[in-house]
């Protein structure tokens, strides 16, 4: 199995308001930049499709190191919060704050973690993390591109 760096990020211009998500792919010596948006969204729909559609870039199953600057993909994976979400078909009590957000996108999300093998890493945005920044001007430039600039 190919072993794969993968760096995410969403934004949003306004929260709704147009959004883009950005991903760097690394192998080895190869870099692969992808990128795109959505006219009204939401931050976290953002930064978890960054994570969808760069998991659907590869051609084959890999093991990935997925790095985010986002806690809402992080933890879910990394507490486990997913697994409850899914036992629970994505329901929680009103006390808890109503249904999970976004689920579609975590049932996209479930085929693709069982094609590859992904540990996700938290790592502070908008900070000295080179291809985060990358990925944060990747959204942006998707969301500009959107609005015509």
């Amino acid at each position: 199995m190919k072993s794969i760096d993968i760096y995410t990020d969403g934004a949003c211009s306004g929260n709704p308001g147009p959004g883009g998500w950005g991903a760097v792919l690394l192998y080895g010596a190869h870099k692969r930049e992808i990128s795109g948006g959505d006219r009204h969204t939401t931050n976290n729909r953002m930064e978890l499709l960054g994570v969808i559609e760069a998991l659907r870039a590869l051609t084959e199953p890999c093991r990935v190191t997925l790095y985010t600057d986002s806690k809402y993909v992080a933890d879910a994976i990394n507490k486990r919060w997913l697994d409850s979400w899914v036992k629970k078909d994505f329901k929680r009590p009103a006390a808890q704050g109503g249904d999970v957000k976004n689920p579609e996108l975590w049932r996209s999300l479930l085929p693709l973690l069982d094609t590859h093998s992904v540990s996700f890493v938290w790592v502070k945005g908008h900070a000295d993390n080179e291809y985060n920044n990358r990925c944060d001007e990747l959204a942006r430039g998707a969301i500009d591109a959107m609005r015509g600039k």
